[in-house]
């Protein structure tokens, strides 16, 4: 809750860019969370084999695919870390269509994880406020801090892991949980994995 001038000092802050600032730890959990969630739901989907992954499933989707939607979720975690480490790709689209199989999408998953986790385990409380200036894939510049940006991803995916959650029922029955109260729960012992 705000009191007094601290309300219109948050004000300011999301006028210059900068938004609310948030705790290091806190985005440390969140990203320990997303990398869990986005494994959980690939190895399901991986165990389904290569073509199960590339049949359709429909236009109501983000992406028709199972293996397609992974890599829309891989492609902008990859980009917006280009971004926050100041490389600022512009495509007109996101990497990921390119890449032909789960198993080589898995690969560059793993070593994308590998720099993100190096990068969130580098952050300071001053990185937070930073103000990044990027591109988006209209070529439109923005500027926002980071600490907003790092929630952003996180929570971009939780979208999209949905998808893959419906897509996966359809396919295969429901897959396990993917709630950040299951991810804590199963962390500290709490339930059988």
């Amino acid at each position: 809750m705000f009191h007094g001038d601290d309300r219109s000092a948050g004000r300011e802050r999301e006028e210059r860019g900068r938004g609310p600032v948030a705790s290091v730890e806190l985005i440390r959990g969140l990203y320990e969370y997303h990398w869990w969630a986005n494994r959980r739901l690939f190895d399901v989907a991986a165990s389904l084999g290569e073509e199960v992954a590339a049949r359709e499933a429909g236009t109501q989707f983000s992406f028709p695919t199972l293996r397609r939607m992974l890599a829309h979720i891989y492609g902008a975690d990859w980009a917006w870390l280009q971004r926050w480490i100041g490389t600022s790709p512009s495509p007109t689209k996101l990497p990921g269509d390119e890449i032909p199989s789960l198993g080589v999408l898995r690969e560059r998953w793993d070593a994308l994880e590998r720099e993100q986790r190096a990068f969130i385990q580098g952050l300071t409380v001053t990185d937070l406020t930073r103000v990044v200036t990027y591109r988006n894939t209209a070529g439109r510049e923005f500027r926002l801090a980071l600490g907003p940006l790092l929630q952003h991803v996180a929570n971009h995916a939780t979208h999209h892991r949905s998808e893959l959650a419906t897509m996966l029922t359809v396919s295969s029955g429901s897959p396990p949980p993917t709630d950040l109260v299951v991810y804590h729960l199963l962390r500290t012992g709490q339930m059988a994995p």
